[in-house]
């Protein structure tokens, strides 16, 4: 029998083989911490932070949420917070179920901001799912370069 399996079979079961699919999973039975309640969508909120010369720009991709569903907090001076919760939908006892991947539950993100925001003026707009929150930069103001001559 060859270490190496052969990718034409499909199957790698060698356990010398570090590319065989039969991996072991120490975690496999281990119980999770997360309730049904708190499922996947905790965890699987992505946002995008992008700093503009103009503003911190905060994107968040909440696909099936309308904007009285999400809440936008400003706590400790300069962390943004935002949170929300998709809800399970309801079942019907005569509905057969095959998949369901969508998750639901609660999710909440921070964001420290540095200092050089305006957090008195924080924009937010949602648009087809994505939330979109705008912090105006400080004016920096830039400092006059003197060149002085030097003598001797």
């Amino acid at each position: 029998m060859s270490m190496i399996p052969s990718f034409l079979s499909g199957q790698r079961s060698n356990i010398f083989d570090p590319f065989s699919l039969n991996v072991w999973d120490p975690f496999k039975d281990f119980p999770t911490q997360i309730s049904k309640e708190h499922s996947a969508f905790v965890n699987s909120t992505r946002v995008d932070w992008k700093e503009t010369p103009e503003a911190h720009v905060l994107k968040a991709d909440l696909p099936g949420l309308n904007k009285e569903e999400v809440k936008v907090e400003v706590e400790d001076d300069r962390v943004v917070r935002i949170s929300g919760e998709r809800k399970i939908e309801k079942e019907d006892k005569n509905d057969t179920w095959h998949r369901v991947e969508r998750s639901s539950g609660k999710f909440v993100r921070s964001f420290r901001l540095p200092e050089n925001v305006k957090m008195d003026q924080i924009k937010t707009a949602m648009e087809n799912g994505v939330l979109t929150v705008t912090v105006p930069k400080v004016e920096v103001k830039k400092t006059d370069v003197k060149a002085i001559e030097i003598s001797g």
